[in-house]
Order: C-alpha cells, then structure tokens, then sequence
C-alpha cells in the first residue's frame, strides 16, 4: 500500500472524512488522516517517531504524540463509524472475537504483566487486547477492541500488585476500570456493536471463549447462534441419554431424574462414533497454487458432526428442567491422523448440513488474517506510548487503516473473487 498511496491520495482523504466526522475539530481530522497516512506509507516501524520522518511537510512529532495520546477524542464514536461503513461493503455473516498479545519489554504501559499469549505461544510480558471483527467469506474488519486488565491491575482484586495499581493513574486508566475476563469483554462489545445498529446473528470464536460455558449461555441470552471452539475435554451425554429417576430409598426427599451415565468428553464420543462417521469437506480455497477454480489449493479435511447434550455445572444450573439442551458437536478427524484434532460446539438449527457447520468454523480463519496484515503491514503492536487511552486510539486508527487496504483490495478484485 505504501508505494500505491500517491495514488490513492484523494479515496483516502474521503474515507477518512466519513470515518473522522465524530472529530470535533479540525486538528483532530488533520492530524488523524496524517496518522493515517504514516501507518500506510511503507516503512519498518509504525511508531510516532519514524512516522514523523517519513511524513515530509506533515511529519510534526509532537503533533502526532499529542493526537494519539492525548487529545480527547472518543475511539469508540470512531469505531461505530467504520462499523458502519464496513458492514455495508462486507455484508458480514458472522461476528468473530479473539484477543491478540502486544509483546513489552518493560513494565510501565497500561495493562502489562506477564501472561499467556498465543502471539509468543508462552507467557511472557506482554499487554493483551481483544477484538470483533465483521467477516464474511471474502473480507474482515476489526470494528471493537478493549485493552485486557489483569488482576494484577486491579486494586479490588486478591491478587492486585501494589506496583501495579500504582501506575494506573500516570497510565490513565479510569478509576472505574477493574478485571473483567476476556470472555465477559467479548460479549460487552457485542452489546455495544448491537448499540450502534450493527446486527450480526452468529458468533465464531475459538476454545479459549468456546470453553466457558458462561460465554456460550451470554450468546444463547442474546439470541446469538454460535459455532465456538471447545477443547477435547469438554464433556457431554450423548443425544440420545435417557434420564431415569433412582429407587426412592425411603427417607429424604424424592429422588431427582438424572443422567444414569457419567458425561463423557467430546473426544471419547468422536472416538466412539469412529471413524467412518467422518465426511470429507472442502470449505474455501486458500493461498498456495492447487487445483481450485482460481488456481489455488482447496481447503479440505474430514469431519465428525454429532448431536449431544453438553453437561457442566454452569449448564444445569441455566436450565430449566433436568433434561440438557442438544447441539452441535463438529470434530475434525483428518484421513491421516489417529483420532480427532480439533472441536467445535454450535447451538445453530439441528437440520444444518455439515458443509455449513465446517465453513462457519473455519471462518475464524479470516481473524487471524486480519492480525497478520495489521501486525506486520500496518504497525498494530508498535505503539510505544503507555497509556490506556493512547493504546484505545492507536489500534482504533489502525483498524481504520486495514479498512482502507480492504476496500482498496475489493475495489480491484474480479467480481466473484475473494481478496487475499
């Protein structure tokens, strides 16, 4: 995009116009598209300071600094524009979260400590942040994002570090900030994408959503379908469990109706349904030359789709009646491997065919797409301030700038033809 932006000078001063139009003044929409712009131009490193070198004329360091750390605009009247904007050009199927790390090699941004994060595939020291993405089978783009609070960070918390709580105030993150859960901020950003009119009625998350049943219940509250990644541990009955009422032993209350089989995990149903109840599926082409219709390889594996009743305290206690609700189990089992590798579970209608069932699974793909393109392209992780609300702007302009890439991508791309 860099060497084509000349170009495309004047689409993106339109586009930018539309996306900065909540900007109450004039600063804010000059120095917004100059942002703009220093993420797009090619160059190493994203950050303010090389930014500023390579912008020319409007390469003011401490107008930038200011703008992106400072100055008082609101990301998320930024986020519901693009929303907006991207929903009528995608015209996405599913909503897909997921939460992507931000390596640190200090301690002093908003929000770092060591954790888990499957950028590094380790803990390490890093910040953690979480997104929705609109996507469809062709495009993606990032419209909500929230800056993960640890524990640590949290002065009402057991667990809070003194050191910690200490620099929230020089960091900026509001008093009334504490420790939500990733999964719990994954569904507040539905509710607000829902606030701004955006209307998605499928979710698609991987396992470390999937696996808590609390997550999977707020979608089924919301009236969300859902294909989610669960673990292989994960335990079910079977559809076809009957509940039986124990002997009444004469004393104490009546007994209650119950499962007279102890929930297996999802693994050991696949297993047992064995191996001839996979089905080949082919689900998208990807990137590599094959043999597909545009040249490129075809995506494809075998799958197991059963119908079971998952089992879990969280579940019993939200439902009514002492029969579990059925759903979706999907489980890939690839010709070549000894078992199944990966899971899914999905509440979507019990006639859905198994082709759709793997596409909406295997849509998260278009997440991770969307991380790469703004990781390596367009800067996401080289913010070097460290404040809550410089972080909150940053990956907001960011995502405004992989919108641009994406449109300029389905402008030039044959009809038919999904953008890379």
């Amino acid at each position: 995009m860099g060497g084509e932006l000349a170009a495309v000078r004047c689409d993106l001063e339109d586009f930018a116009a539309e996306v900065f139009e909540p900007f109450s003044r004039a600063d804010q929409r000059r120095w917004g598209t100059v942002y703009l712009r220093g993420l797009l131009l090619e160059g190493r490193r994203k950050s303010v300071e090389p930014m500023a070198a390579r912008l020319g004329e409007d390469g003011n360091r401490q107008a930038l600094a200011h703008f992106i750390t400072s100055s008082p605009w609101d990301a998320a009247h930024v986020r519901a524009r693009l929303a907006w904007r991207m929903q009528q050009v995608i015209k996405p199927t599913a909503l897909i979260i997921d939460d992507t790390g931000f390596l640190e090699d200090g301690d002093a941004s908003a929000c770092v400590t060591r954790q888990y994060t499957g950028t590094a595939g380790k803990v390490t020291n890093c910040q953690a942040g979480v997104s929705l993405h609109l996507a469809s089978d062709t495009a993606s783009a990032a419209v909500d994002w929230r800056l993960f609070l640890p524990e640590s960070w949290d002065p009402a918390s057991p667990k809070a570090d003194p050191a910690k709580t200490a620099r929230r105030t020089q960091c900026g993150v509001p008093a009334e900030v504490g420790h939500i859960e990733k999964w719990q901020l994954a569904l507040d950003m539905i509710d607000e994408t829902r606030s701004w009119g955006i209307e998605i009625p499928l979710a698609v998350a991987d396992s470390g959503y999937g696996d808590t049943a609390a997550f999977r219940l707020g979608l089924e509250t919301r009236k969300l379908d859902y294909v989610v990644g669960i673990s292989s541990t994960t335990t079910a009955q079977p559809e076809e469990a009957q509940l039986h009422t124990p002997p009444c032993r004469g004393r104490g209350p009546r007994p209650q109706r119950v499962y007279p089989e102890p929930a297996r995990s999802v693994k050991n149903l696949v297993i047992a349904a064995g191996r001839k109840a996979a089905r080949p599926v082919q689900w998208r082409e990807g990137s590599r030359p094959g043999s597909g219709r545009s040249g490129l390889k075809r995506m494809y594996s075998r799958f197991v789709a059963l119908r079971i009743r998952p089992a879990g305290r969280e579940i019993r206690k939200n439902t009514d009646g002492p029969e579990l609700p059925v759903r979706w189990l999907l489980a890939e089992w690839p010709g070549h491997e000894t078992e199944p590798v990966q899971f899914w579970l999905s509440n979507l209608p019990a006639d859905t065919p198994l082709a759709t069932l793997v596409r909406t699974a295997k849509l998260r793909w278009r997440i991770e797409h969307d991380y790469r393109e703004m990781k390596q392209a367009l800067g996401l992780a080289h913010f070097e301030g460290r404040t809550w609300r410089g972080w909150h702007h940053h990956v907001t302009l960011v995502s405004v700038a992989h919108a641009f890439c994406t449109l300029q991508r389905l402008n030039r791309s044959p009809k038919g033809m999904a953008p890379a």
